[in-house]
């Protein structure tokens, strides 16, 4: 049933403004933002949501639930819109990659959202190893066979919820979804689609060989004749929702090749973008879209903020406030003689075991709290080295690298680690919501209002790289890896 009560019909005095709709891992949030993409103040709503979990690596969302929220988002920016009298002339949208859910006939869903944390198909992503060459799949869509993505997924629906498959005729992603619901129109884009692990990155289509062998035909999934296309709905354009991390990248002015962006909020990611006609995938990384001409390319780690979270709800005795980031701006690396793996949701880039987990080796009577959490905070650091090695030998050394996301803005003495780690200078970026931005600064673009290539984003402070840590990292990412290799050689 289409939600006739979020009009966003307005005095066209104004503007024009962008309403941004961002579906995060772990919050809604409705933002606006001016013709030059910065931010409005005063306008906007966030709501929180918890995901469903389970002992089998589950991880799930309600999606009558995000729909609830979603719409609550949008109805209390269309008040704030009307009061003020601005002129809203597009609603832009970004979503978490490689989540989705199968609908029926009637439109209402057959499955949970699957979470791109969930690791249940594991099983399933190793079948397809044995069926295909992983390499040559990897090369076309960007996507190794991990139960992050869909394949594996489609498997283990089709194994182990049988009776919802028969009933979906369409499996489609959350933002879709809520189109359908909002506005009464299907939308969907490249970029959502182009990280299911379907998607040929370079032909702009869904992968024949492995559609063949999946339980799922090409009609249920949406038309790529008919991607990108903005519905029309209450005088607003509505532009399909768009990758997070794509629209992190742009958000963060990270669109060029020679700009990384590293993101770490619910989880953790280092991306950079190739403006070009196609591209050569680079094994151990992903490659999904922006749009049709625009690749984004990187690797991720599921835990990312997750950890710092984890730890200050688990571990006992740790400071509060700013006396915490200070102590752990004031420790010695490596001094805690720790080894972690921080791989509590499966290890993602760059081997992509999903059956990884989380591992702390070292632990005696003299080890507190803070020497766990400041460990955790520096492997977490070093996986990410892993990643910046797979990009700067397959794609080139980076003029820049920009943090961004919530974790890293809020601890000083974490971007300090990454600093480190990775023996490059780190920019802060002073954008507080990239995701948001970047999904209006990508409308304002297809509207012919501005050009990406002319953005920028708010720099503040430069994380400079302390040399006599060098060796120390060194030393902890070759433990890190030995650890590594003891569990996990396989």
């Amino acid at each position: 049933m289409v939600a006739s009560n979020l009009s966003f019909t307005a005095d066209f005095s104004t503007g024009p403004y962008i309403v941004s709709l961002d579906i995060g891992t772990s919050s809604v949030r409705t933002m606006l933002f001016d013709a030059e993409g910065q931010q409005v103040e005063g306008f906007g709503k966030q709501i929180s949501y918890e995901i469903t979990t389970t002992s089998d690596g589950g991880v799930e969302i309600d999606p009558q639930m995000l729909l609830q929220i979603s719409q609550e988002c949008l109805t209390e920016i269309r008040k704030q819109i009307h009061e003020k009298k601005v002129n809203a002339v597009a609603v832009a949208g970004s979503g978490f990659w490689h989540s989705f859910l199968g609908i029926g006939q009637d439109g209402e869903p057959t499955t949970p959202v699957m979470h791109l944390l969930d690791t249940r198909a594991q099983s399933y992503a190793d079948w397809l190893k044995e069926k295909l060459d992983q390499k040559k799949v990897q090369s076309r869509v960007g996507c190794v066979f991990h139960p992050s993505y869909w394949p594996a997924r489609l498997l283990w629906l089709a194994e182990n919820r049988p009776e919802a498959c028969q009933k979906t005729t369409e499996w489609i992603s959350f933002g879709d979804y809520l189109y359908r619901k909002v506005t009464g129109k299907r939308a969907e884009s490249t970029s959502m689609v182009s990280g299911s692990g379907l998607w040929d990155q370079n032909k702009n289509d869904y992968d024949d060989e492995l559609l063949s062998l999946l339980p799922i035909r090409r009609e249920q999934l949406f038309n790529p004749d008919e991607m990108d296309q903005p519905v029309e709905f209450e005088g607003l354009k509505w532009f399909p929702a768009i990758g997070d991390g794509a629209a992190n990248n742009i958000g963060a002015g990270c669109i060029t090749r020679d700009r990384f962006a590293l993101m770490i909020g619910t989880t953790g990611a280092m991306r950079t973008v190739a403006e070009q006609p196609s591209i050569e995938i680079p094994w151990g990384a992903w490659c999904y879209r922006i749009d049709r001409n625009r690749f984004v390319v990187g690797g991720v780690l599921s835990d990312g903020g997750k950890v710092f979270e984890w730890m200050n709800k688990r571990l006992a005795d740790l400071p509060e406030g700013n006396g915490l980031e200070e102590k752990l701006a004031a420790m010695t690396p490596g001094a805690h003689g720790l080894v972690v793996l921080p791989l509590f949701a499966g290890e993602r880039s760059p081997n992509w075991n999903g059956n990884a987990r989380a591992a702390i080796t070292g632990l005696s009577l003299h080890t507190e709290s803070i020497d766990i959490l400041r460990a955790s905070l520096e492997a977490v650091a070093l996986r990410f080295r892993l990643i910046f090695e797979i990009l700067r030998d397959r794609v080139g050394e980076p003029k820049e690298i920009l943090a961004t996301g919530e974790a890293l803005r809020h601890s000083p003495a974490w971007t300090q680690m990454m600093a480190d780690a990775l023996g490059r200078p780190i920019l802060s970026c002073l954008e507080e919501q990239t995701s948001s931005r970047g999904a209006a600064l990508l409308a304002l673009e297809r509207l012919g209002i501005l050009f990406l290539a002319q953005t920028t984003a708010k720099i503040g402070k430069t994380f400079q790289t302390d040399a006599g840590h060098r060796e120390t990292y060194a030393a902890m990412l070759k433990d890190q890896q030995a650890l590594y290799g003891k569990l996990y050689s396989s």
